[in-house]
């Protein structure tokens, strides 16, 4: 690591130190922190993570297991760029792929002036300890104008090969104004293995630009899974976030999206399987801080064991932010009387010409119509299923690269049926 240091750019090195003398102040979150009440981090903070170091032998086959025919790949392992796994043999026109080591030494793609610019430090302490680690990763660079119709697939692995470690994964992604790209990122690792795996991406959304990030988080069950997802979105952009999850012991997952020109619109949907005894937190926030800007947001849950879930989703009106439409809603499902969330809707609105809403629904399975399934023949598992599918797949069905859809879906049920039978739904991820 001290030759990593060494090597790194002075501008590197000035945002590592400040990060690193951030988080030393402020340390790990603790429970008495508001926005970490619910979630108690102290098994990562109080464990030795070694610093992951380069690649792992089942790491090329980790990558081939969730691949996507017709993607741009790349593969982040260990935290690090790993051109030998990656697939960037057809790059399309308008998209420039750096490794971030590599594209900061030589101050190509702009890499300077976006990274670490969008994720706040002060208000993150996991994305400080994740920057004061900032060494490598990968930049997605999207010319002005370019439309990029071959979606481009992040595979981040990690592993100690039977020892705890810990990675930081970086990812940049800077759309130019009226380019469109697709970016879709999963985590994965090694079956089994204890590891911290703590990442960041920020996202720069130029004027009229689109992008479309989908997250898939199928880390290993003992796993700990802290990720943020910061974006800023020009006038007359849009954003899509869709996430879905059925990985690790702890997840916790931050996104935050600032509407930070007039006409942004932003949708941010996700679903998640809980099991056993995890912990799945998602925490939310849209800034609307210009006139006339949009926002969709659906997440879902399904909870089942002793699990535990948190949804902490907040929507801010800004004063200048007339004419906001902004539409929040929250549902889980509960299918043991052991699992519990805590749903925690917020709306704050300083403009007075808005359109607001906000919901939170948590509840069992409608009796009535498993009753009316099984008076048609199924099982009740059978029923049961059916109806899981349906409250799921309104979500699932908005992911538009069709061979990740099909890929998610069948790893989202399968884990709903291994569940079904009283595994743990983490119990075979990562083969």
């Amino acid at each position: 690591m001290a030759a990593l240091v060494q090597a790194a750019p002075a501008w590197v090195k000035e945002r590592r130190e400040a990060a690193a003398k951030h988080f030393a102040a402020v340390g790990f979150p603790t429970t008495r922190l508001e926005d970490w009440r619910f979630t108690n981090v102290s098994p990562i903070a109080e464990a030795k993570w070694p610093l992951a170091q380069g690649g792992f032998p089942q790491a090329e086959a980790l990558v081939a297991s969730v691949n996507v025919p017709g993607a741009v790949r790349l593969a982040i392992v260990n935290g690090q760029f790993a051109a030998g796994l990656s697939d960037l043999s057809a790059l399309p026109k308008g998209l420039r792929i750096a490794s971030l080591r590599d594209g900061a030494r030589d101050a190509t793609d702009g890499i300077e002036t976006h990274l670490g610019t969008v994720v706040s430090l002060a208000t993150h302490p996991f994305a400080a300890l994740n920057t004061s680690f900032l060494d490598d990763g990968v930049a997605i660079m999207v010319t002005a104008g370019a439309v990029v119709e071959t979606p481009i697939h992040l595979v981040i692995v990690t592993s100690g090969e039977g020892q705890p470690v810990a990675a930081h994964p970086r990812v940049l992604i800077v759309a130019g104004a009226n380019s469109q790209v697709r970016v879709a990122q999963t985590f994965i690792g090694v079956a089994g293995d204890t590891y911290f795996n703590n990442a960041v991406a920020e996202v720069m959304v130029g004027d009229s630009a689109r992008v479309e990030l989908y997250t898939d988080q199928r880390e290993s069950a003992q796993a700990f899974h802290v990720a943020n997802i910061q974006a800023h979105v020009g006038a007359k952009g849009v954003f899509e976030s869709h996430a879905f999850a059925t990985g690790a012991r702890i997840m916790r997952h931050d996104i935050g999206i600032g509407l930070k020109g007039e006409g942004a619109d932003c949708t941010m949907n996700g679903v998640y399987l809980a099991d056993g005894e995890r912990l799945m937190d998602t925490h939310t926030s849209l800034d609307h801080a210009m006139p006339h800007c949009t926002s969709h947001e659906i997440y879902k849950g399904i909870l089942a064991g002793k699990s535990k879930a948190v949804f902490n989703g907040r929507i801010i009106v800004q004063l200048d932010a007339q004419k906001t439409d902004a539409k929040q809603t929250n549902r889980a499902l509960l299918l043991s009387d052991e699992a519990t969330i805590n749903s925690n809707p917020q709306l704050e609105i300083f403009a007075d010409d808005v359109k607001c809403t906000h919901g939170a629904a948590v509840g069992q399975l409608d009796e009535e119509a498993l009753f009316y399934l099984q008076a048609r023949g199924l099982t009740r598992l059978a029923a049961r299923d059916m109806l899981l599918h349906a409250f799921a797949g309104e979500v699932i069905a908005g992911l538009k690269i069709p061979a990740l859809r099909e890929q998610i879906e069948a790893n989202f049920f399968t884990a709903l049926a291994r569940d079904m039978a009283g595994q743990p739904a983490g119990a075979q991820e990562g083969r």
